[in-house]
């Protein structure tokens, strides 16, 4: 992996490929979009090129230096993750800690990274640091790391990856570059998931277009879950204002968390999407092209302002479970109620 391998992100690798060509790399980068759309591909990618002993400037991926940084050996590339996010992927195990493995960057770990930073390097003339989820830093440690963006080390390049910038400090983001990525082209997330999950052609298109362009998301999801979506579709379409029991229980089944309530919605969201393609008919443009039929019967019966409404209304649901002030039952049982009894 080398930066110019990150596929998908023309525009974010073409800006940090020209400032290596030209040597203006600045000092603090801050890699911002949805998660597994390449960030941290790219994060790699630059610590490759910026301490590569084979292709300065560029990395070439395959020397022992550039080997090492992938898989995070590498004694001048620093990664700094929340504890849980180590765990996640093996780099430690819960024994390893005391309670529960932290979800936040902690002061003690942007201290650790400051000690480090203020060494010389022992193989590379350039230090990099990557903090991966640098969102996660509590407040505490984001005033700590404000000091290391005012008086960076010399010869030290930081990289901060996050999936929600807005939650750093506004100091913060303006001392770092701004490098952008955004979801990933549909067809390129549906290949690669065809390939690594040995799924059917419609299965790996539905699982792109559901992840919202994230390769990550999309080879995360589960794939019964995506074949239960007829059932829960069905008897959506099923609901009727002059039913309320039904409405509960389609409450009760989705909403007993908010990860179920949020994947519910967000099916329901594609789902009216499908049915208003199918209103325009556009059938080939569906994700759930192999319900059709449904989606037909409903554009029939459902007004384009209907579908409006309907689209707001489960964004609107969506927002208020994601930012924790809706318990998600609850949430789910007022959207069902405004938009089959109050007018759907």
């Amino acid at each position: 992996m080398t930066l110019a391998s990150v596929q998908g992100q023309p525009r974010a690798t073409d800006a940090l490929q020209s400032a290596l060509r030209s040597g203006s790399v600045h000092h603090a980068y801050l890699f911002a979009g949805p998660e597994g759309v390449g960030k941290e591909l790219a994060a790699v990618g630059l610590a490759q090129a910026l301490t590569c002993p084979e292709a300065p400037e560029v990395g070439c991926g395959k020397c022992t230096s550039c080997v090492r940084i992938t898989k995070g050996l590498h004694p001048d590339v620093t990664w700094v993750m929340p504890d849980d996010e180590r765990v996640s992927r093996g780099l430690a195990g819960r024994s390893d800690f005391t309670g529960t493995p932290s979800r936040e960057l902690r002061v003690e770990q942007i201290r650790q990274l400051q000690e480090r930073l203020a060494l010389r390097g022992l193989e590379s003339k350039r230090k990099v640091a990557i903090l991966v989820s640098a969102e996660q830093m509590n407040v505490q440690a984001q005033n700590a790391f404000l000091k290391t963006l005012e008086e960076p080390p010399a010869e030290t390049t930081l990289i901060l990856v996050a999936s929600a910038m807005d939650r750093l400090l506004p100091t913060i983001r303006s001392r770092c570059s701004k490098v952008y990525f955004g979801p990933l082209p549909v067809d390129l997330v549906a290949r690669h998931v065809q390939q690594e999950r040995k799924l059917d052609a419609d299965t790996a298109a539905l699982a792109a277009v559901m992840s919202g362009g994230s390769l990550g998301r999309a080879l995360a999801l589960d794939v019964d879950a995506l074949k239960e979506r007829k059932d829960v579709l069905t008897a959506f379409e099923a609901l009727s204002g002059d039913d309320i029991p039904a409405l509960l229980r389609f409450a009760e089944a989705h909403g007993g968390s908010r990860e179920d309530a949020d994947t519910a919605l967000e099916l329901l969201i594609l789902w009216t999407r499908d049915v208003s393609l199918a209103k325009a008919g556009a059938e080939d443009a569906m994700a759930n092209r192999d319900l059709k039929a449904l989606a037909e019967a409903a554009a029939q019966r459902t007004s384009e302002a209907a579908l409006h409404r309907r689209h707001s209304l489960l964004e609107s649901a969506r927002t208020a479970i994601g930012s924790r002030n809706g318990a998600p039952r609850l949430q789910l049982e007022r959207l069902l109620i405004e938009l089959c009894v109050e007018g759907r």
